[in-house]
């Protein structure tokens, strides 16, 4: 599990990776339990049509290319994507399908080193099954420490700089929650955005552009083009109302890369999961990721790890090109103590329920707190369901990608939600039952204050 972290000024929740002096906080699991198949992949909220049918003969000589770069495994998740309407349906930001973007992963070039073949595979198998995705690091290999160790020192001759620096490696908790989080919305979602992210990502240009309406950050133009400024993300507006954005993870990423494709254990993250996670932490922390020693200097937050709601929000916005509001539900204060609640536990569950009816995941930020309500850790996980029992006892189904099992868990609903801190929930649904302020008002407001009192 992570740490959480609450800023002086205002209550954002960190999800940041447990340092070198902290303890891992372990979730209970007294009151979840894990679902034995996976449900919930590829579940949309559009009026895209379903194809399960190749119909032309440029689909077919793709499909049978795709076949030849696979192995039997392979070739099953592939038909698989097929018959569930998954591979055709064309609901990317440029309307390309999964099939698409699967096939310039091996019929065009990747990036210098890559192996296209085992790339297309992992990305098959992760669209096919998005529980896979995990956040673990893999471990640095002997080979590779010394160049490791230069890059995270900046070549430091110093020995015990060194020294800590290869601990902290041996000794990582990843900070990637929230990335992970999305990278899973993503694949479950939007196979076919996920794929052209994964085509993107490995490709020479090691970048995908994205098109977004401006109002998904913000109702006013100018407020949304300052969000991108602050955020340091490059992009072209030509107009008031969209721009397209240069998503790409930081160079380090592609080492990581490099070892994951050659020594991925069990459990370890997949190269595809190593370049989409750090682009999105390099999104979320102002293009400042370090994806060697999962550290960051991102301006809106005093912590090196993770990223804050603030930071969360304008992550999830821009990938889903979607106005998510980041509701805060628990009250903390100073002393990280849940002291109350801004909303009572129907207000919470009829907003989650709703969300999750118009056919959208919801990532939360929940803390574990100790017998006199002072926070210990938090967590960020995804619930995609809900259920109700026979005896009319309500259960959300969600994803942890921090939890060393690929299946869904399900939590009841009088455990979960008085452990929600924040959710991402969709602005038309927020402003139904709370007052909300934009979130980055309150992130803008963190900043200028630290900034002046410095």
């Amino acid at each position: 599990m992570l740490s959480v972290n609450y800023n002086n000024i205002v209550n954002n929740f960190a999800v940041a990776g447990v340092n070198k002096n902290s303890t891992k906080v372990q979730a209970p699991q007294v009151s979840a339990s894990h679902v034995s198949s996976p449900a919930f992949c590829g579940a949309t909220g559009n009026d895209i049509a379903v194809r399960t049918r190749l119909a032309t003969k440029e689909e077919k000589a793709k499909y049978n290319h795709l076949t030849k770069h696979l192995d039997k495994d392979g070739r099953k998740m592939l038909d698989g994507l097929l018959k569930k309407g998954l591979l055709l349906k064309n609901d990317s930001n440029d309307k390309s399908t999964a099939l698409d973007n699967l096939y310039n992963m091996v019929a065009t070039p990747r990036a210098a080193g890559m192996d296209a073949d085992l790339l297309l595979k992992h990305t098959v198998r992760t669209i096919s099954d998005p529980f896979v995705i995990t956040q673990h690091f893999g471990d640095i290999p002997e080979e590779y420490q010394t160049e490791v160790l230069n890059k995270v020192t900046n070549n430091s001759k110093d020995m015990i700089e060194r020294g800590v620096a290869k601990s902290e490696l041996d000794n990582m908790y990843s900070g990637c929650c929230v990335a992970a989080s999305e990278e899973f919305n993503l694949a479950s979602t939007n196979p076919a955005e996920f794929t052209r992210f994964a085509e993107g990502l490995t490709s020479p240009n090691k970048a995908v552009k994205k098109n977004i309406q401006l109002d998904s950050l913000s109702d006013k133009a100018l407020d949304a083009i300052w969000l991108l400024n602050a955020f340091e993300i490059p992009y072209e507006a030509k107009d008031f109302k969209t721009a397209t954005l240069k998503i790409a993870p930081d160079e380090n990423a592609y080492i990581r890369e490099q070892i994951q494709e050659k020594h991925q254990d069990e459990l370890e993250r997949s190269p595809i999961d190593v370049l989409m996670q750090s682009a999105f932490m390099n999104v979320g922390s102002q293009q400042t990721y370090n994806s060697l020693n999962d550290k960051h200097a991102g301006k809106f937050s005093n912590d090196d790890t993770g990223l804050i709601d603030f930071e969360k929000t304008f992550l999830e916005s821009i990938v889903e090109d979607k106005n998510i509001t980041s509701v805060t539900y628990q009250k903390v204060n100073d002393k990280q103590q849940v002291v109350g609640y801004e909303a009572d536990y129907d207000t919470v569950k009829n907003q989650l329920l709703e969300t999750l009816n118009s056919g959208k995941n919801i990532i939360i930020g929940y803390t574990m707190t100790d017998e006199n309500n002072y926070i210990k850790g938090g967590h960020e996980i995804t619930i995609i369901g809900a259920k109700t029992d026979n005896n009319g006892e309500l259960s959300f189904i969600c994803n942890d990608t921090d939890d060393d099992n690929p299946t869904p868990i399900e939590y009841p609903a009088s455990y979960l939600i008085p452990k929600i801190h924040h959710a991402g929930i969709p602005t038309d649904i927020a402003e139904k039952d709370l007052t909300q302020t934009d979130n980055w008002v309150y992130g803008v407001r963190d900043f200028n204050n630290n900034r002046a009192s410095k």
